[in-house]
């Protein structure tokens, strides 16, 4: 006769993780986002230099980096 295993259905752990609060990174976007609109109409030209803080500052905000 072939050995039967029985399995048991355990709930499955969840990885407890402190919730991280999000509002300095939203600071930090709206301000970078208020030089990127600042910059576009004054400094057209320098306009892409307020990117990268304004879409890094985005992703931390939203939770996804």
């Amino acid at each position: 006769m072939p050995i039967q295993f029985i399995t048991l259905s355990l709930p499955k752990l969840k990885k407890m993780e402190a919730k991280k609060s999000t509002a300095k990174y939203w600071a930090l976007f709206f301000f970078w986002f208020a030089v990127m609109i600042v910059l576009l109409f004054v400094y057209r030209e320098f306009f892409w230099l307020a990117l990268p803080g304004t879409v890094t500052y985005f992703a931390k905000g939203m939770d996804i980096m």
